[in-house]
């Protein structure tokens, strides 16, 4: 019974099942040309195409958020300063 209740609970169903309980409703506003098309491909799971683009969207910002700290980081540091004898630095003083 414990390998069935494992195998369960590391299924794909599973997973799906425990993130629907976690899942919010947002609602999208999109002009009605774009609806009717929409309408007509009843084979798309439009709220899986949202989530995708909501999640790529998410992680681009991420990303160019990071790209700015690590600039500023940049811009901050010393000329001269070198990532690899700092590291190295912090080895041997262990």
């Amino acid at each position: 019974m414990g390998a069935m209740l494992k195998s369960l609970f590391n299924s794909d169903m599973y997973k799906k099942y425990v993130l629907c309980l976690n899942m919010v409703n947002v609602t999208v506003s999109v002009p009605e040309d774009l609806r009717k098309r929409m309408r007509r491909l009843k084979h798309v799971n439009w709220s899986d195409a949202a989530r995708r683009a909501f999640e790529e969207e998410v992680e681009r910002e991420e990303r160019l958020a990071a790209a700015e700290t690590i600039k500023k980081l940049r811009e901050a540091s010393p000329p001269d300063w070198n990532s690899a004898k700092e590291i190295r630095r912090w080895r041997d003083a262990r």
